[in-house]
């Protein structure tokens, strides 16, 4: 019997908002019920963030220095293998329910005049696209028109009047059912990818779950520290990351937030129902993860820009239903979204491509410690995108969006920040987990200074690194070549 496989994205989930990771307040059985036939990841990061580049990580398996996905728009290279081009090659018609955010390589269009340069919503390369919610979210328009409902107005103001409509007429919901019913129709051997929306702002949790959460219990996120990096003032400056002022608003965000992962949650507690009524559940391969996480109100801020933990920390569990000796446990070690790709190559017998800078999280799986893990968590950010339309292009001279960037290392006791105009941060976390503790022993920001260079250096681009052409190609050969026996 051939493995199923879904594979399921949660928009902007922090990763300490369940309520198996001890969250004080959210709500998450079906979850946590994931967990327990699974294992989770407690300490499990995205590699960027906004959506297209964090996505671009998860399905390519790269870091973003390898990628070059810096911003929504940002093309994604036609030559990358990717999730769903595996998945093809391990003989699935990868289906897509949701988006993936992924713009088209510019060398691949038609013309001037094709519809997906005007568009970062692409489709990522080797998906079938059964629900299309880009852009407008036609399908669900359509769908809440025939129920009744007003939709004539953006697609932010239909989002965030979600809280206005019970929760059977949510994006959720709509994306839910019509994976249930795509999944009544298959035999054996599928893969899906469910890309669901929520928790992503606006914040308007649908039907009751708007209420769910009491602003008085919702807790006050991480404060403004004493010393604010420029980088952090111009943050705090702009409408789109600043985090409400006033405390009423500040938790009605919070709440909202906290309202839509239960919601979420609820949605795939029906899938799950689903797999087991219909006999599936033990032969399903299941990962939950995310694209990016959200700061809601810590250090000031919303949205998931930055260097800051809590804009990368999201939410990570896979169930193997062939490998039961490891459900129920949790792992505590560093893993990131670039090795959610080569664990799903290991899964569907696929060998891991040379791009991949991720690692197998197979051991884990299986109930055994690795011999040799990183001891260290790594993202990245650019924020050189509203300056291209107004940048002067061309000049081999003209490099100054290429200081528009940073990346961090966090370690078990430090993060260490370098920003690509040579500036940097170090922040004690043995001391103040908050990222608020800044460090100024030079021995020790020398020291994290050189991880993470060794850290760029040990995972450039290694496509063709290991291939020598002689005697008719020697080495580590690239995935993508057909007519290689």
């Amino acid at each position: 019997m051939s493995l199923n496989v879904l594979f399921i994205t949660l928009d902007q989930f922090r990763g300490d908002c369940l309520s198996s990771a001890g969250h004080h307040v959210v709500q998450t059985p079906h979850l946590d019920r994931l967990a327990a036939h699974g294992v989770r990841f407690a300490r499990h990061y995205s590699q960027a963030s906004p959506c297209s580049p964090g996505r671009a990580s998860l399905y390519t398996g790269m870091y973003q220095m390898n990628h070059r996905v810096v911003a929504n728009g940002t093309p994604l290279d036609n030559g990358f293998d990717n999730v769903a081009l595996m998945a093809r090659r391990a003989g699935y018609a990868p289906a897509l329910f949701g988006y993936t955010d992924q713009s088209i390589d510019p060398r691949t269009a038609t013309g001037p005049d094709d519809p997906r340069l005007s568009s970062y919503e692409g489709v990522l390369p080797g998906l079938d696209v059964e629900l299309d919610l880009t852009q407008n979210f036609d399908s669900w328009r359509e769908w809440l028109r025939k129920k009744g409902f007003n939709v004539d107005m953006s697609i932010h103001k239909l989002l965030g009047s979600e809280h206005e409509r019970p929760v059977d007429a949510s994006v959720s919901t709509f994306l839910t059912d019509e994976l249930l019913s795509w999944l009544e129709k298959q035999q054996e051997g599928w893969f899906a990818h469910a890309s669901f929306i929520r928790p992503h702002p606006p914040y308007s949790a649908a039907g009751e779950y708007s209420t769910m959460y009491d602003h008085a219990d919702v807790g006050e996120p991480i404060g403004v520290g004493d010393e604010v990096h420029p980088f952090h003032e111009i943050m705090l400056s702009l409408d789109a990351t600043k985090a409400p002022t006033d405390p009423h608003e500040l938790a009605r965000m919070r709440a909202q937030y906290f309202g839509m992962i239960s919601e979420v949650d609820a949605q795939l507690g029906r899938i799950f129902d689903a797999l087991e009524a219909s006999g599936q559940w033990e032969n399903t391969y299941i990962v939950v993860t995310a694209d990016h996480a959200e700061l809601l109100g810590d250090h000031g801020l919303k949205e998931k820009v930055g260097y800051w933990e809590t804009s990368q920390h999201i939410v990570s569990i896979i169930r193997d239903p062939r490998r039961s000796q490891a459900h129920g446990t949790v792992v505590h070690r560093f893993t990131e979204n670039v090795d959610i790709l080569p664990t799903l190559c290991e899964a569907l017998d696929q060998p891991v491509s040379a791009q991949c800078d991720g690692l197998p999280l197979t051991p884990f799986l299986e109930g055994i410690e690795p011999a040799k893990w990183r001891d260290s968590a790594h993202w990245e950010y650019d924020w050189r995108s509203t300056l291209i339309p107004l940048y002067e292009h061309g000049s081999p001279w003209k490099r100054h969006l290429e200081t528009m960037n940073l990346a961090v290392r966090r370690s078990e006791s430090y993060a260490y920040v370098q920003f690509a105009d040579g500036d940097w941060l170090c922040f004690d976390l043995a001391t103040d987990p908050t990222w608020r503790t800044h460090v100024d022993d030079p021995a020790i920001i020398a020291r994290e200074a050189q991880a993470m260079l060794q850290w760029r250096m040990r995972n450039t681009n290694r496509t063709l690194t290991d291939f020598l052409v002689e005697d008719g190609g020697v080495g580590r050969w690239p995935t993508n070549v057909s007519w290689r026996k």
